[in-house]
């Protein structure tokens, strides 16, 4: 056992997403419009995820199952798939945050 054994944590190997979360991306998927999937390269801290974004920059992110699983999510949901290293994240994500951002400030100093 090496000194870092006891603190990985152990891969799963599976090539799909958890039903749980296959049936939330299909879901997510049907209720809005113009879906693309944006793979996430695995981490220290976390597996391969996929983020999907609509049309309006709304996102959601989930687990797939490693690479081949979000290309094969692709597949089965008809949506693109595009890795987010080569293509970065979509402007439109990132304005729909800002969005939410200034929302909830909003919120917060009417609450005041």
């Amino acid at each position: 056992m090496g000194l870092f054994d006891r603190f990985s944590r152990p891969r799963s190997g599976r090539s799909q997403a958890s039903p749980e979360d296959a049936a939330h991306l299909a879901n997510w998927t049907r209720t809005h419009l113009g879906v693309e999937a944006y793979v996430e390269p695995q981490t220290t801290v976390t597996d391969v995820t996929v983020v999907l974004v609509a049309a309006d920059g709304e996102w959601t992110r989930r687990r797939v199952g490693g690479e081949r699983g979000a290309r094969k999510l692709g597949e089965d949901l008809r949506i693109p798939v595009y890795d987010v290293r080569k293509t970065g994240y979509p402007q439109r994500m990132r304005d729909h945050d800002a969005r939410r951002r200034i929302e909830r400030k909003r919120e917060r100093e009417r609450d005041l």
